[in-house]
């Protein structure tokens, strides 16, 4: 058995107990036509469109014909997908509120073809209503095609987790690039980052801001007090707000510690989503900035996996700027 650094590499093995097919240099493969009917569903099913002619909803995915796999070799990922796709749209005329409903269709999505060139054709029962297939055919394309390119961004990300393994060389070398942002050579201020934390997973970083009517003394309370985070959580909490003290929000559906706490300053979390891969965080730092009677927050939060990006955004948004406004807005007394 060749040792490590030595020998032909494709052969050597790794210090892990799996150590046949090491690193993924045989042929592998896994099937993901039943996730993929599960992921097109989810994507597809229940998308609005709107316009100044009326409103369309994308019902059932009544028809779904194909399949998907995705391979490695050499540490190489190699996707085949292949999908017939025939959905159900029904709407409202705007001005005279009649209802009409057809179809769109989707003959051939593959890898053989970009998102944006992949035929999409809809059509309706017979009757008025032309005002909303135009809308169907436009709005609602575009639709389609997001809908689509969420479904090919999990099925390169969500669905192969663990497909690659990764090498000593690899982790050696993440480090590094983890060492160098760290030590300030990189200035790069885009929400789109694409990274890799540690050797585990495509990642993102996220950047937000949100203003909001309160001193920033009391903002930063509203992180750290137990009985605040309850209160625009609407569920119990756990917090333990010094370094090292365990967070857990959202019946247990966030979690993670406080990494740095400066008072009306600055909070740094270790955070993750309870649907996340298994130990995976992200860093997030709060820092907070006083603009007259108000403060801007503003949120960074690094390694977010790739097929969390979105979720992760609405989380923020929904469950804590919008929530912790709404609490703002009450009587003070309520919040002290």
């Amino acid at each position: 058995m060749a040792k490590w650094g030595q020998g032909d590499p494709r052969w050597i093995v790794e210090e892990r107990a799996d150590a046949t097919n090491v690193n993924n240099w045989h042929w592998t493969e896994r099937d993901a036509t039943a996730w993929s009917k599960t992921k097109l569903k989810e994507v597809l099913e229940g998308l609005v469109v709107e316009g100044a002619a009326g409103r369309c909803e994308i019902g059932d995915l009544k028809h779904v014909e194909g399949e998907a796999s995705c391979s490695s070799r050499k540490g190489r990922l190699i996707f085949f997908y292949e999908w017939n796709l025939r959905l159900a749209w029904r709407g409202t005329v705007k001005e005279s509120g009649e209802k009409h409903k057809g179809s769109v269709e989707i003959p051939n999505l593959s890898e053989e073809n970009e998102v944006d060139d992949t035929e999409i054709n809809v059509s309706k029962k017979k009757g008025d209503g032309d005002v909303l297939k135009d809308l169907m055919r436009t709005e609602g394309t575009m639709k389609v095609r997001e809908a689509l390119r969420d479904y090919l961004k999990a099925l390169k990300t969500e669905f192969t987790l663990g497909m690659i393994l990764p090498t000593k060389t690899t982790a050696v070398g993440q480090e590094l690039a983890a060492e160098r942002k760290l030590s300030g050579n990189s200035t790069q201020d885009s929400s789109h980052s694409l990274d890799l934390v540690g050797v585990k997973i495509p990642t993102v970083k996220i950047v937000m801001k949100e203003l909001f009517n309160s001193p920033a003394e009391e903002l930063y309370g509203i992180f750290t007090t137990k009985e605040l985070v309850q209160k625009f959580s609407k569920c119990p909490a756990v917090i333990e707000a010094e370094k090292g003290g365990k967070l857990q929000m959202f019946d247990g559906c966030v979690s993670g510690e406080y990494a740095e706490l400066v008072p009306s300053q600055r909070i740094v979390l270790k955070w993750r989503c309870r649907n996340w891969p298994d130990a995976h965080y992200a860093t997030v730092a709060l820092n907070f900035k006083a603009v007259a009677a108000q403060t801007e927050l503003q949120l960074e939060c690094k390694g977010v996996p790739v097929s969390n990006e979105d979720s992760t955004r609405q989380c923020w948004k929904k469950q804590y700027f919008e929530e912790i406004h709404t609490l703002l807005q009450q009587p003070r007394d309520s919040t002290e």
